[in-house]
């Protein structure tokens, strides 16, 4: 079975700790290290006990990201589309598909249409 990639998972190839930071940062697309300093700022402003206990209680569930998830950055950037906004990455794929879709139509109408000037120099031509 083939991994999931809306799933969350820790990024144990970029951690620091136990990748949980690095995971988040890789599923919502957010830098690292702005995950890491919110993270840091949270705990020290209050979050203290339970930020720990979030962080642990991930560490513990999550499964770790398995190798060549994405095949390169631009399939990164698209599965964390996906994840943020479900709707509006369908909705762009359908765009893309209409359009290509259209100038095929428009590239087929231009090939099989009967263009009389260049029939009627082939005609002379014999």
């Amino acid at each position: 079975m083939a991994a999931s990639r809306t799933k969350f998972y820790l990024d144990k190839q970029n951690r620091k700790w136990l990748g949980v930071c690095s995971g988040i940062a890789d599923y919502t697309g957010v830098d690292v290290t702005w995950v890491r300093v919110g993270t840091v700022i949270l705990t020290l402003l209050g979050g203290f006990p339970w930020t720990l206990i979030a962080y642990w209680a991930t560490a513990w569930i999550a499964d770790d990201k398995p190798n060549g998830l994405y095949e390169d950055k631009e399939a990164a950037k698209f599965w964390q589309g996906v994840r943020q906004s479900p709707a509006r990455t369908t909705r762009d794929v359908r765009s893309k598909l209409r359009d290509i879709d259209r100038r095929l139509a428009d590239a087929e109408a231009h090939y099989t249409a009967r263009n009389s000037r260049l029939a009627d120099e082939i005609d002379n031509l014999k």
